[in-house]
């Protein structure tokens, strides 16, 4: 059991949310990926509320680009603990952070067909 997880019950919620708001406010300020995935997000998904589509059409185009914010905090995490670690240059270091790289490539992916999927069906 690890000495920071002291708190129970409406403490630990309050603080998990401050946590959670310093890693974003973090993210924001110190990931330029991230600035560009929030801007993105901000055409993104009020332009959802503007086709003519289902509602669960509509949360499906919303919800992949949500994800690719997750992914982008996931991401950011991984390099500023490799980074953390050592800023020497070593080959595990390098596929820790192309992976991560990967998997927002991925889900940048997934954002670009699941509207093209929607918007052209």
């Amino acid at each position: 059991m690890s000495p920071f997880k002291g708190h129970t019950g409406l403490r630990r919620i309050l603080n998990a949310t401050g946590y959670s708001m310093d890693g974003l406010r973090a993210a924001f300020t110190g990931e330029a990926a991230f600035r560009q995935l929030v801007w993105l997000n901000a055409v993104l998904i009020p332009l959802a509320f503007f086709v003519d589509v289902s509602r669960g059409e509509r949360a499906l185009m919303i919800g992949v680009c949500l994800l690719a914010l997750i992914v982008e905090l996931l991401n950011s995490a991984v390099e500023a603990a490799i980074d953390r670690i050592s800023l020497e240059l070593h080959p595990l270091s390098k596929n820790a952070k192309d992976m991560g790289s990967a998997a927002q490539f991925v889900s940048l992916t997934l954002i670009g067909s699941v509207w093209l999927v929607i918007l052209l069906g």
